[in-house]
């Protein structure tokens, strides 16, 4: 199916000269002068290089037709993530390439979005969210307001990133799974 470079988005499967590539990161940039233009970073499927493309927005792309389906994450070996369908109880292994930085969020029975292409992954979208501890942070300063700087932390998921001073030890915290940024305090 074509469609035009403008609407495309992160995590879009594309064929590019025969190969398909699912799309990493997309831009589109409108300069003062001259042709609008879309920017994307796209990973082959075959063998995982990472290409970067430029259209104009109104070139025709042809986008690869793939089903979307929900699973259920259940665990992690040497052969990759195992994923368990909800409709007919099949197992899918998806190796760790195509998870990328997703893999610090999957917990036992989230459920994800795999994109499947003639049966075999080649996506994974994941919640835009996720609730977490923090395992390890500073110390409140006496006179730090919350509107100043944000002090580091490590979570129960390993990953490190800032929170407001407020955030203790022990803390539950929702934070964004495509960067890892803090968006608010866990509200249970």
């Amino acid at each position: 199916m074509r469609v035009i470079a403008s609407s495309l988005r992160k995590g879009n499967i594309v064929e590019i000269d025969g190969k398909l590539g699912v799309i990493m990161a997309v831009e589109n940039i409108h300069p003062g002068k001259g042709t609008p233009v879309t920017q994307m970073d796209v990973r082959r499927i075959a063998d995982g290089v990472k290409v970067s493309l430029r259209y104009k927005t109104t070139d025709q792309v042809e986008r690869a037709f793939v089903e979307d389906r929900k699973h259920q994450y259940m665990y992690q070996d040497s052969d990759g993530f195992h994923f368990m369908n909800m409709d007919s109880y099949d197992q899918v292994s998806v190796p760790a390439d195509i998870i990328g930085d997703a893999a610090a969020y999957l917990q036992p029975e989230m459920e994800v979005t795999i994109s499947l292409h003639e049966g075999t992954p080649v996506a994974i979208e994941i919640a835009p969210r996720a609730t977490l501890e923090v395992t390890e942070t500073e110390p409140t300063m006496k006179g730090q307001t919350a509107s100043s700087s944000y002090k580091p932390a490590l979570l129960s998921n390993g990953v490190r990133t800032m929170v407001p001073p407020f955030v203790t030890t022990g803390t539950r915290i929702v934070v964004n799974t495509d960067d890892g940024s803090y968006i608010e305090r866990a509200k249970d």
